[in-house]
């Protein structure tokens, strides 16, 4: 699923860092509610947080809460002081070997800009 919006605060400057959020995951027992992720997600609005931080906050409590056989996180931050960021975190539950991986696109193919 993407998540075209979200937003949190650098944690230096106070300006804000948008970014869009790819989840890809194999459920478990339990699936992720969407109205609930995106709530969540709306949480770090007014947070400081740099961006490995931020995702890998993310993809542990998601991980914490939805117990899944396989989850993937990749964090696509648009431009800020000329560089892009594409932070990428993954989760594999213990013993679980996957038929086939979803496939990653490296940040070179996944342009932030739209």
């Amino acid at each position: 699923m993407e998540i075209p919006e979200f937003t949190c605060l650098c944690p230096k400057t106070g300006q804000p860092d948008f970014a869009t959020l790819v989840l890809d995951y194999v459920p478990n027992r339990r699936c992720v509610e969407l109205k609930s992720l995106k709530l969540y997600v709306w949480s770090f609005r007014n947070e400081g947080a740099f961006h490995e931080a931020v995702t890998n906050r993310i993809l542990d409590d998601l991980v914490r809460v939805l117990a899944p056989r396989f989850m993937r996180l990749t964090a696509r931050f648009n431009v800020r002081g000329g560089i892009f960021t594409t932070v990428v975190a993954e989760h594999a539950m213990r013993g679980w070997k996957p038929a086939h991986l979803p496939e990653w696109t490296p940040a070179e193919a996944a342009p932030n800009t739209r």
